[in-house]
């Protein structure tokens, strides 16, 4: 193993970007612009190494950045009802940056935060975020934690941690979006997915859940076998025209809080790369980059389109905080946020 870090001058602080070498010759390189994932490397048989992760090659881009590549959205990742929340029967108004809804935690959320940055080992690091009590309007100061671990075996442990001094809602997961046959080689649509969750949130027009999971079986939606991603995403199915293709939160069978295999994205060419997705979450939001186009400059000068990557974000459940028919996100005094996100890699 071998870990070298590098920062970079900016505007709002210090940029630190860790680069992890396996012994396989596989590179992970992290950032404490919003503890995230820049890039994922994988040595090919010519010698050659591929870029599995989209991003940019200015550091700077990330912040504010409209796809969130490779970040940790918080304090609640994906969307929050009118941005109202209500603990303990006292009301709450969150920041409007999505419609007229609360998305990651609003425009100033962890993934625009400079977190503080430890290396724990030769392939760990850990990143570091206090939040104070009214942070962009939720109750509670919360301390947060998120510990990258890279293995030889091509495995990105991603450890989530969090306590809070009030009553709080908490909802954390990494948004990199992966096209396995290289960050600019155009559509995922030809990728195959496979999610063991045979049921998702149908939403309204704003991508709030209607209420209750249903069954994906008989429906576009269904991925519990291994499907091309773009097999059905044109089809005459409301879900799929409100987000322009997958913007999809999916339930993982048989949640009990310990860590699952949760799906398998694959690439179709001979040789190809394979990702498995573990985690410990109670759900999984699918997003094909159905407007990545117009996002930030990418790698090596790419321009990104549509659909050129798909983001596999364990999680939980949007909206959680106001339907009581999902698992709760609730963070009380002297418990802690646990989270575990697995990426295997081959």
């Amino acid at each position: 193993m071998k870990l070298q870090k590098k920062t970079f001058a900016s505007p709002k602080g210090e940029i630190v970007q860790y680069t992890i070498t396996n012994d396989k010759g596989t590179e992970v390189v992290l950032s404490n612009l919003g503890a995230g994932i820049v890039a994922i490397k994988l040595p090919e048989a010519d010698g050659s190494k591929t870029d599995v992760v989209l991003g940019y090659d200015d550091p700077e881009a990330y912040f504010a950045d409209g796809p969130c590549a490779g970040k940790t959205p918080g304090r609640y990742a994906n969307r929050i009802a009118k941005g109202h929340i209500e603990v303990d029967g006292k009301e709450y108004s969150l920041p409007i940056n999505n419609g007229p809804n609360h998305l990651h935690g609003g425009p100033e959320g962890y993934q625009n935060r400079l977190w503080k940055a430890e290396e724990i080992s030769d392939n760990s690091v850990r990143f570091s975020l206090h939040s104070p009590d009214g942070d962009c309007n939720y109750p509670g100061a919360v301390d947060a934690t998120v510990t990258y671990t890279w293995s030889n075996d091509n495995a990105l442990k991603i450890e989530y941690s969090a306590k809070t001094d009030a009553p709080t809602y908490i909802n954390l997961t990494n948004h990199t979006y992966f096209n396995l046959d290289g960050h600019s080689s155009g559509t995922v649509l030809n990728h195959l997915l496979k999610m063991n969750c045979s049921t998702y949130l149908p939403t309204d027009e704003t991508q709030i859940p209607l209420g209750a999971p249903a069954p994906v079986a008989g429906t576009p939606m269904d991925f519990t076998k291994e499907t091309a991603i773009g097999a059905h995403i044109k089809d005459d199915f409301e879900a799929l025209k409100i987000g322009k293709g997958y913007d999809h939160c999916y339930m993982v069978d048989g949640y009990d809080g310990t860590v699952k295999e949760v799906a398998t994205l694959s690439s179709p060419r001979k040789g190809g790369h394979k990702l498995t997705v573990y985690s410990n979450q109670p759900a999984a939001q699918v997003y094909t980059g159905n407007w990545l186009a117009g996002c930030p400059e990418g790698k090596g000068g790419y321009t990104y389109s549509d659909y050129d990557a798909v983001a596999i974000e364990c999680q939980g459940a949007p909206d959680a905080p106001n339907n009581d028919k999902l698992p709760s996100q609730r963070l009380n005094p002297g418990e802690e946020y646990k989270k575990v996100i697995v990426f295997e890699l081959n």
